[in-house]
């Protein structure tokens, strides 16, 4: 049983007020159900640049056992959850992203109630989206590997930091690498290092629901950022990324398909009419595309 709970957020651009409401309702009935003893949620925003959603999470401050904090600078998702750590006061600690839904009433009875220890990862699951939004078809293609019963057969590769409960101490002594400065694949990385660190992670059926989808544009931006990152990373990261491991004798070919048609890829994908097949291709195209020069800046093979 888990009685003292520090519930922590990072956020960037995005108001999460009706998100920290709910939680904190909900806080104070397992207070009631469960033994919860004490609790508190703390919000990290790390110096977002829309200035309505500062102002508008501002009011977190006036809920009972809450705190909102600004951060003077940009310091990537990674160093903000290692921040949100040093800043709690409880033993258990219990990160969620901040765009997500709670989707059922005994989402912390779930957590405080499981008998694991080390690291507890909740899951995710799929909503409702726009017709044509990439983001959307791609998640909810790739739902059925978020079942705690597929993310416990490879329990390291399957850790993400959208939704997870972690001992403090721990988190402390293994924490984000802050060298990811923006999001994707510090999760994967920690994941990695639970591995070195003989941590034990429990994969169980509590999920968060996406319900929010950006844009086709704004998907393609973020995905090829993402893949830049596990580039710089692709050494360490071996083994935890089929992009990454793919074969090098399929690369030549991948690479000139990439040049010859990566641009009209990346029109449909852009488009209101987005084809997974065509994304799982651009993904690869770009990310074996890539390559570092003689002073070791990221480039692009001709």
């Amino acid at each position: 049983m888990k009685k003292h709970l520090s519930i922590l957020i990072p956020v960037y651009n995005e108001s999460c007020y009706d998100f920290v409401k709910k939680l904190e309702i909900m806080c104070a009935m397992t207070q009631e159900t469960h033994h919860l003893e004490d609790y508190e949620i703390i919000v990290a925003d790390d110096a977002s640049t829309m200035k309505d959603c500062v102002s508008a999470n501002r009011a977190i401050n006036d809920m009972p056992h809450c705190r909102f904090i600004e951060k003077e600078q940009n310091t990537g998702s990674a160093a903000t959850r290692n921040f949100l750590a040093q800043k709690s006061r409880f033993e258990w600690l219990l990160f969620l992203d901040s765009d997500m839904v709670i989707s059922h009433e005994d989402f912390l009875a779930r957590y405080i109630e499981c008998e694991a220890a080390g690291v507890i990862n909740g899951g995710i699951c799929i909503g409702e989206g726009p017709k044509g939004n990439l983001r959307h078809l791609y998640e909810k293609h790739c739902e059925r590997q978020h079942t705690a019963q597929q993310r416990a057969l490879r329990p390291y590769h399957s850790f993400r930091s959208t939704n997870f409960l972690i001992a403090r101490d721990l988190m402390l002594r293994c924490p984000f690498d802050e060298r990811f400065k923006k999001s994707g694949y510090e999760d994967v990385m920690l994941g990695r290092q639970f591995i070195e660190q003989s941590v034990d992670i429990c994969h169980i059926n509590n999920p968060l629901m996406m319900t929010s989808f950006e844009d086709n544009e704004a998907f393609m931006e973020k995905t090829e950022r993402n893949l830049r990152t596990l580039y710089t990373f692709r050494k360490e990261l071996a083994g935890f990324s089929q992009i990454a491991d793919a074969h090098v004798c399929v690369r030549p070919f991948i690479r000139l398909w990439h040049r010859l048609f990566g641009g009209i890829e990346r029109r449909n994908l852009c488009s209101s009419k987005p084809h997974l097949w065509v994304y799982q291709a651009y993904r690869l195209g770009y990310y074996l595309s890539l390559k570092d020069d003689s002073f070791g800046r990221m480039t692009f093979s001709s």
